[in-house]
């Protein structure tokens, strides 16, 4: 394997974060051609983010470190308006997100649920669906143990 810039992997054996950051974004010339290191990387295990809201649902796929590898919400998989946060647009969303990460290889995925929105249990069933063995299911919902002040009463 032939390096595009040789000196980056002197540098990289030195013990300088910036470098070995720099070192990951590096282009590898293999005997098929340019093959990027991020796409080759495999993940046998992520964590599921799903917020659902009101009015939309995000889903986002990331590594156990916490690097988001795959994201898709209703938005974008063309829902508008009232429609984004139905359940069958977090549906989609899920099953779109987690299309990709099941390319990579992922088995094993723990899935974080927070907020109140109706995409919740749809999109726990798309990720059930999805073949990905589920470690565990958590409620991340932030909770007040009695924050804020409320606004004071309204007079009419």
């Amino acid at each position: 394997m032939k390096w595009i810039y040789p000196y980056i992997a002197d540098l990289y054996l030195r013990n300088d974060k910036i470098w070995q950051n720099l070192y990951q974004e590096v282009v590898h010339v293999g005997l098929d051609g340019l093959v990027s290191r991020k796409s080759a990387r495999r993940i046998p295990k992520g964590v599921i983010h799903v917020q659902a809201s009101f009015n939309n649902t995000i889903v986002t796929v990331t590594d156990v470190r916490g690097r988001v590898i795959s994201w898709s919400s209703a938005g974008t998989c063309g829902f508008r308006g009232t429609r984004r946060g139905t359940p069958f647009a977090a549906q989609t969303a899920a099953g779109n997100a987690i299309r990709t990460v099941a390319d990579q290889g992922m088995q094993r995925a723990e899935v974080m649920i927070k907020g109140p929105g109706l995409g919740r249990d749809a999109a726990l069933r798309a990720i059930r669906r999805s073949g990905i063995l589920l470690n565990f299911v958590r409620d991340v919902t932030p909770m007040p143990h009695n924050g804020c002040r409320p606004p004071k009463k309204r007079r009419v």
